[in-house]
């Protein structure tokens, strides 16, 4: 099955936008990496330097949670760099709740004497700028990112992303086969990072590990490409 190319409304456009914050921000290093020229929309997907990004949280809510946790993979269509893979934990701004734990497994003493976000986010910025960022479900790394670094920056850190995810619902829950499912009462396709990988035929990872999790979306984004769409298919029909 080949995705066609379908009309997108995305954030006006996202290389003027960059542009724009990068005249605007103050912050040297998120300077930096507004400046850095990221590929336009028109740019084949083949052609795409990316980084997978996960991040693990101490709960869903960026208002009352917080980062622990940071792994960065930078990848092609072609090749996974893992020489270039970075990882950090991180210390939250508050004590780590027993579910939290249970949930991501870092602890106590993991984080005792582990840096601030503030302290790695110019290597995390450096390291991402002039790339696409690819994640499984944007609205935890988007939100959690942009508010920890305007608590420590004071500035905003948005900026486009490919969602796997995003990708695999057009797949198995907007589709004719999907509309069908529900019609019969059966479950809708999940579309977890684990569950899609399975699909593609993909090894069973330990999950909620921020650097085996963004491994792992790479791996799902050049399955999704290589079994959905084309070589040539532009950035804009991908990234949200």
């Amino acid at each position: 099955m080949v995705i066609r190319p379908r009309k997108k409304v995305v954030q006006s456009d996202w290389n003027a936008y960059l542009t724009q914050r990068g005249q605007q921000v103050r912050d040297p290093a998120m300077q930096r990496f507004f400046q850095t020229p990221m590929p336009g929309g028109d740019t084949p997907i083949a052609q795409v330097p990316m980084v997978a990004l996960d991040m693990e949280t101490t709960g869903l809510d960026e208002r009352r949670h917080a980062i622990v946790s940071i792994g960065i993979v930078p990848f092609d269509m072609n090749r996974i760099l893992l020489a270039e893979r970075r990882y950090w934990v991180v210390k939250p701004p508050r004590p780590l709740a027993e579910e939290s734990i249970a949930f991501h497994h870092i602890t106590h003493s993991e984080i005792a004497h582990a840096p601030d976000l503030n302290d790695v986010l110019n290597e995390l910025l450096d390291t991402v700028a002039g790339r696409l960022v690819v994640v499984h479900f944007r609205h935890i790394e988007r939100p959690f990112l942009d508010a920890a670094v305007k608590s420590r920056r004071g500035e905003s850190v948005i900026f486009p992303m490919i969602d796997t995810m995003s990708l695999e619902a057009r797949l198995h829950r907007q589709s004719l086969w999907a509309r069908f499912r529900r019609w019969l009462g059966r479950p809708p396709v999940s579309i977890r990072l684990n569950a899609s990988r399975q699909r593609y035929g993909l090894p069973a990872y330990q999950g909620h590990h921020a650097l085996l999790d963004a491994l792992a979306t790479a791996e799902l984004l050049q399955a999704q490409i290589a079994h959905h769409y084309q070589p040539e298919t532009p950035l804009r029909d991908l990234w949200t």
